[in-house]
């Protein structure tokens, strides 16, 4: 099986010094860049949903500048993230058909162009970082770790896909305790579907790479599973379903959730029977990964409706 190339601009085709850092930074693939976003708006509404707390009641609408903090802030973390994994891994992707034309592996930007250009991204985030309260703020020094041996984690641990798992789930966390100022029951469960959904699309982004990785002796929760991938996807996709049901109950959300859920659980399924049926083109893969961009759009909706309009 031979995945698509990343880019189609091959190391021969010349392209400006900000293309090459446009690229570094994955905005010209908003996919990837939206479904972290998502998680954390999740978080956003969920949190801001009407609670009380020693008779106060907390409004039903999201801080505006908040909501544009998250957003930023996503944009600027998973930027950041892209270009350390880029840095990490700049030796061995240009020997992976689907990674060898990014900008650090093609030589087309030099080491030292992409540690300024991560330097610059953290520094964005952590001064929008400065925005939140102390526990979202060190929430958000915590995940720094985490998405800077990232790479690491591919060369050393058996499950990678999980240690990005709790990366994103950072995302959840540093959000919630943004608009309530703690950590609570619900956080965690929205916490936990956040993990297993990002577990099961990512394990689905690395199948295509599988022979690539094993060749180079590079993990992944696609090689881990090897022929039982499609079955573990499934199951990390009901046990979102699971975790999200759970958290509907607790925060007693409106119909207009539970719609958003069905539907989602509906996509979930017939992406598990496309994976079971061993699709031939690397094309189901990336159509699989972009797919959860609109699920989680879809769930979404249903929770901004049901937080601020009851419905």
């Amino acid at each position: 099986m031979k995945p698509v190339t990343d880019n189609p601009l091959g190391p021969s085709t010349s392209e400006s010094t900000w293309m090459s850092v446009v690229r570094l930074l994955r905005w010209d693939k908003p996919a990837g860049r939206l479904i972290l976003m998502i998680p954390a708006l999740w978080a956003v509404f969920l949190a801001t949903l009407s609670y009380r707390v020693a008779g106060e009641t907390v409004q039903r609408f999201p801080d505006l500048v908040l909501i544009g903090v998250v957003v930023l802030g996503t944009l600027a973390t998973s930027a950041g993230g892209c270009v350390v994994n880029d840095l990490w891994d700049r030796d061995i992707d240009d020997k992976v058909e689907r990674t060898k034309n990014r900008p650090l592996a093609a030589k087309a930007l030099s080491v030292k162009v992409g540690l300024i250009v991560a330097l610059v991204a953290f520094l964005c985030a952590w001064g929008l970082a400065g925005y939140l309260n102390p526990v979202s703020f060190w929430l958000c020094v915590a995940a720094v770790p985490v998405i800077v041996l990232y790479p690491l984690a591919k060369r050393v641990f058996p499950v990678p896909q999980l240690v990005l798992s709790i990366a994103w789930g950072f995302a959840v966390l540093i959000s919630w305790s943004a608009v309530t100022g703690n950590i609570e029951f619900a956080t965690w469960l929205l916490w936990a579907a956040t993990v297993l959904w990002t577990l099961g699309f990512d394990t689905v982004y690395a199948i295509p790479d599988r022979e690539f990785d094993r060749q180079l002796g590079i993990n992944s929760s696609a090689l881990f599973f090897g022929s039982r991938a499609p079955q573990a996807v499934g199951l990390f996709f009901a046990g979102t379903v699971l975790m999200l049901i759970w958290l509907g109950f607790t925060l007693s959300l409106s119909i207009s959730y539970w719609l958003s859920l069905a539907i989602a659980s509906y996509f979930w399924y017939r992406q598990y029977i496309q994976l079971a049926h061993i699709p031939k083109s690397p094309k189901v893969f990336g159509h699989i990964f972009k797919q959860n961009v609109t699920i989680g759009f879809i769930l979404l909706a249903g929770m901004a409706l049901s937080v601020t309009l009851g419905i």
